[in-house]
C-alpha cells in the first residue's frame, strides 16, 4: 500500500494534470502551483516544475518556450482525465444528503459512482491536506427542534420523480393526518423538502387548486401516463415565494407587535423581511413589519413566549391570545384538550 506521502503526491500531480489547458499559451508554474495552494496542496513553484518534467513525457504535455515565463498544456490529444478533483469532492459530500430525495433514482445512480469516488478522495489525503478535512469543520444546523426523517419508501420516490420528469399524472392512494387512505389522480408539479420532510406539489383531479403530499404518506403510486395538466401560469420559484411551505392562505399580514429589547437585537441582525421596523417605545420596542400570513408565523409569535405581545391585526391578536390561554389552562388541569 502506498505511503501517506506518496498518496498526496499522486493526488497533487493529478490535480496538476486537471488544471492544464487544451490551447493558448498555457499556464506557467507559478500559476498552477497557486492554483493548487487554493485546492489545498502546500507546493513551490519549483516541485511544480519537477512535476511538469516528469509528467510530460509520460502525458505529451507541451511547453510554450516562446516566452518567458513558459506556459505548459496538453499536446494535440489530451486525455480525458476520470476522477473529481478535491473541490469537487468536497463540494458532493457536502451536499450529498440535499440533493438524494431531489434528483430522479435513475440520476442518483448515474452519479453514485461519483460520490463513492469523492468520500475515498476526502479519506485518503485528509491526513496530508488540511483541505480534505473541511466537511469535519463545517455543519448546517436546523434552527427549529430536530426530528428524525420519516422514511419514504424508495419504489414510491421514483415512480413519482419520474412521473414528474415525463409530465405525466399518478394514481395514488394517500394517507392524510387522522383520516382513511383516499385514492388520488394527482398532476406532479414540482419536489420540495422542507427540513426532513419531502412534498410533492401537485393538484387533484381537473381542480386548479396546487396543494402540498407529504411523500411519506403515499401509500401506492402509479403512472397512468396520462399528460399531467399544469395550471396556466404556475412557476414553483414563484409558488414558494407566496409562502407556500409555510403553511398559509398566501395573503400578507401587517403585524405589528410590542417587544423586549433582546428579542428586538436578535431582529436586528435577522429581521423578518426586508420592510421591517423596530422603533424603541416606553415598554420596550415596537416591531411593525408585513410578512405572508401563515402557521409558520403563528408558531413563531408563540415560541417567543412572553417577549412579544401582537398589538395588530385583532385576528392575529385573538388567534394568538386563545391559544396561550388554552395552553395555561392545559397546564393547570394537566391535560391536553
Amino acid at each position: 500500500m502506498p505511503s501517506n506521502k506518496t498518496r498526496n503526491t499522486l493526488a497533487r500531480q493529478w490535480e496538476l494534470l486537471k488544471l492544464l489547458p487544451t490551447r493558448g499559451a498555457g499556464k506557467t508554474a507559478k500559476e498552477i502551483a497557486d492554483a493548487l495552494a487554493e485546492a489545498g496542496f502546500s507546493v513551490s513553484k519549483r516541485q511544480v516544475e519537477r512535476d511538469l518534467l516528469d509528467l510530460q513525457e509520460v502525458f505529451g504535455l507541451e511547453c510554450n518556450d516562446a516566452s518567458i515565463p513558459y506556459g505548459w498544456r496538453w499536446g494535440a490529444a489530451p486525455l480525458e482525465l476520470p476522477g473529481v478533483t478535491l473541490a469537487e469532492a468536497l463540494s458532493l459530500k457536502l451536499v450529498e444528503d440535499t440533493l438524494k430525495p431531489l434528483l430522479p433514482t435513475s440520476v442518483l445512480r448515474t452519479i453514485q459512482p461519483r460520490l463513492t469516488q469523492a468520500k475515498a478522495k476526502i479519506a485518503a489525503l485528509s491526513e496530508q491536506n488540511p483541505s480534505a478535512r473541511w466537511a469535519e469543520k463545517v455543519a448546517s444546523v436546523s434552527p427549529s427542534l430536530p426530528m428524525m426523517p420519516p422514511i419514504v419508501d424508495e419504489e414510491i420516490l421514483d415512480t413519482v420523480q419520474n412521473a414528474l420528469l415525463s409530465g405525466e399524472q399518478i394514481c395514488a392512494v394517500y394517507k392524510r393526518i387522522s383520516a382513511d387512505a383516499k385514492e388520488l389522480t394527482l398532476h406532479p408539479l414540482g419536489l420540495v423538502v422542507r427540513g426532513g420532510v419531502t412534498y410533492l406539489v401537485a393538484t387533484a383531479y381537473d381542480y386548479p387548486d396546487v396543494r402540498l403530499f407529504a411523500l411519506h404518506r403515499f401509500e401506492s403510486v402509479t403512472r397512468n401516463y396520462e399528460i399531467a395538466k399544469v395550471p396556466k401560469g404556475f412557476k414553483l420559484a414563484s409558488y414558494l415565494d407566496a409562502g407556500a411551505l409555510q403553511f398559509g392562505s398566501g395573503g400578507v399580514v401587517r403585524l405589528v407587535a410590542r417587544i423586549r429589547d433582546g428579542l428586538a437585537r436578535h431582529l436586528e441582525e435577522t429581521p423578518l423581511a426586508a420592510n421591517q421596523k423596530l422603533k424603541a417605545v416606553e415598554s420596550g420596542v415596537q416591531l411593525t413589519v408585513s410578512v405572508p400570513d401563515t402557521w409558520q408565523l403563528h408558531w413563531w409569535i408563540l415560541s417567543q413566549g412572553s417577549s412579544i405581545v401582537v398589538l395588530s391585526p385583532d385576528v392575529l391578536r385573538e388567534r394568538i391570545a386563545k391559544s396561550l390561554l388554552d395552553a395555561a389552562a392545559n397546564y393547570q388541569n394537566g391535560i391536553v384538550e
